[in-house]
């Protein structure tokens, strides 16, 4: 069966997730429609007129909404395969309503975000990032002898998010203890993953390294505040690949100066930060400009997932990466 594709994403994106090889695949089994919309469907008379013909919006960075509107002018819609992650901004509830099939890519830009994540935690045992600092800064070697090491260390995953089991399966293969925390995990599920399920608590003061894999919420919002912070032992070390404003900043910012707990900030609060911020040039804090997940090469794997769901959908197969309503409330 070949379908109607449009293509629904900024230029640039397109050009990044539709790689060559991907874009031929993408060719040999639907009509892609030559025609994208800027800042709404319905704006481009082109577009407009060729939403009635379309089955799949393949979507990326830059798609604008699809209101209940654009559903409405496009009656044969079968399905919306998102090149990227998230599909909460970009696809109105009601599409669910309708029986209109979702994906998304987040599988894709998760998995750089979880071998990011365990380089990190590797080199966070060694405590690499703050003899790295003060090596540059008072250009004489440390004594790594008084850094605790990895053998045994243990590591707290906040979120049983899909990273945060990405993180966990990886982690099996280490000399680690592993606790994790989430409202949506059983003991058993987490047992599976190599860890032992525990309150908010009990993961804070019990952790070596502690990594944020928490969904941005109105309920996570802030929720690594000062008294979960204070719990962190002294010279432990805090990761952050999830989002800023997961954890308190003011109350990080005064642990990270106080020189008591390490962390490696891939996303902070604001975003960048300041030009003068301390963050920036203490010794026992590694940032990172928002590198973890997907870049460079590895955003063609996001056109290769949605590419595939394609496939699975024109062959009469399930969808392998489907979203479903029931897990709308609990997406970043």
């Amino acid at each position: 069966m070949t379908l109607t594709v449009m293509v629904a994403m900024a230029e640039d994106s397109r050009r990044r997730v539709l790689v060559p090889e991907v874009q031929a695949r993408l060719e040999a089994v639907a009509h892609v429609l030559a025609v994208g919309p800027g800042t709404s469907f319905l704006d481009d008379a082109e577009v407009r007129a060729a939403l009635p013909e379309v089955d799949v919006l393949l979507t990326g960075w830059g798609c604008p909404r699809i209101t209940p509107e654009v559903l409405d002018a496009a009656p044969k819609l079968q399905a919306i395969l998102h090149a990227a992650g998230t599909v909460k901004s970009i696809v109105d509830p009601s599409a669910f309503d309708r029986g209109i099939r979702v994906s998304s890519a987040a599988e894709a830009n998760a998995l750089p975000v979880a071998e990011f994540t365990v380089a990190a935690i590797v080199l966070a045992g060694k405590r690499a990032f703050r003899l790295a600092a003060q090596y540059r800064l008072e250009r004489r070697k440390a004594d790594p002898h008084v850094m605790p090491g990895s053998y045994g260390t243990t590591v707290g995953l906040l979120g049983a998010s899909r990273i945060g089991r990405m993180v966990a399966e990886r982690l099996k293969g280490f000399d680690l203890r592993v606790l994790i925390s989430d409202p949506y995990l059983t003991e058993a599920d987490a047992a599976e993953l190599g860890a032992e399920l525990v309150d908010l608590d009990a993961l804070f003061s019990r952790s070596d390294i502690l990594s944020v894999h928490a969904p941005l919420l109105p309920e996570t919002t802030g929720l690594v505040d000062a008294r979960l912070l204070s719990l962190l032992k002294d010279g432990s070390v805090l990761i952050n690949t999830a989002r800023g404003k997961i954890i308190d900043a003011e109350a990080l910012e005064r642990e990270c100066v106080a020189g008591r707990i390490d962390a490696v900030l891939d996303v902070t609060d604001p975003e960048p930060l300041p030009p003068d911020s301390p963050l920036l040039d203490l010794p026992n804090v590694f940032v990172t400009p928002h590198v973890a997940g997907a870049v460079g090469n590895e955003i063609a794997r996001l056109g290769e997932l949605a590419v595939g769901e394609l496939e699975r959908l024109a062959t009469g197969q399930p969808l392998q990466h489907a979203i479903h309503p029931a897990e709308l409330g609990r997406l970043a």
